[in-house]
């Protein structure tokens, strides 16, 4: 009898909120890392009563719960890539990142969620500095939208122009890889800069605005394929080019779709 030899999943653990609507948070990230062929595990830091039109409540989870689920995931299954997202407070992000330390996880992507595409702020005002000086600088690399980027950087971007400079920046002074995102720029052409800091390397990524209002979760769902595909071998390059075709992917089919009253998520199975 002969034996089949038995296959390795490809496993990213999210660190992240619960959305009850189901567009963004946990499970966005659940749905990308699934069809992003990755086996998927969680670790849920807040219950947000949220839908497409907005966020109506939120319920920290207890730290101390936060880090029994990471450790949980961690001692047994083990992860080839973590991505984060609503961290909420200062001491929530220290944990993550005490525990996160302990097992020397190499691809940590860090979506520096502060506020909602509803616009709803996700992070509590103590949170912003923790947040830029000690946890973002153990990244492997951020994706910070347009908002994020000039809060990380404590000034305005005006224009596409500025994106290279922003990245390079944001490299430099938190000594880690950058996404920088710009969909929140109305052009029909949408830039994002990928910054590799280790190897000093700048590439643009271009690509057609797709017209939809299907656009909750998108930063969500970007991260987390950036993470998958960084979990399958791939270089932060390729894995971007990756990441960035699948979520084109999952707008385009996502725009012929129509849900809730507000902004619908993205199609996630493509």
């Amino acid at each position: 009898m002969i034996l089949e030899e038995k296959k390795e999943y490809e496993r990213v653990l999210t660190i992240a909120g619960s959305d009850s609507g189901g567009g963004a948070g946990i499970q966005a990230d659940l749905k990308t890392i699934m069809a992003c062929d990755c086996f998927g595990t969680s670790a849920i830091t807040a219950i947000t009563a949220q839908n497409t039109l907005g966020v109506n409540d939120i319920h920290p989870v207890p730290i101390e719960n936060v880090k029994k689920q990471i450790e949980a995931v961690l001692d047994d299954i083990g992860t080839d890539a973590v991505k984060t997202g609503m961290l909420y407070s200062s001491d929530l992000m220290r944990t993550v990142k005490t525990t996160l330390a302990k097992y020397s996880v190499k691809h940590i992507v860090v979506d520096p969620v502060m506020v909602a595409t509803s616009g709803d702020r996700l992070l509590l005002d103590d949170a912003v500095a923790y947040l830029k000086n000690e946890f973002i600088p153990m990244a492997y690399v951020i994706t910070p939208n347009l908002s994020e980027a000039e809060i990380l950087l404590e000034r305005p971007i005006k224009a596409f122009s500025e994106f290279p400079q922003a990245a390079r920046e944001i490299a430099e002074k938190y000594k880690t890889s950058v996404f920088i995102k710009g969909g929140h720029f109305e052009e029909d052409i949408i830039l994002d800069i990928i910054y590799d800091w280790e190897k000093d390397t700048m590439t643009e990524l271009t690509a057609h605005r797709v017209l939809t209002k299907n656009t909750h979760g998108t930063g969500c769902t970007l991260s987390a394929a950036l993470a998958c595909f960084l979990a399958r071998g791939n270089s932060l390059m390729q894995a971007a080019y990756s990441a960035k075709g699948y979520l084109l992917r999952s707008l385009k089919n996502g725009s012929r779709y129509t849900i809730g009253k507000g902004k619908g998520a993205v199609k996630h199975r493509v």
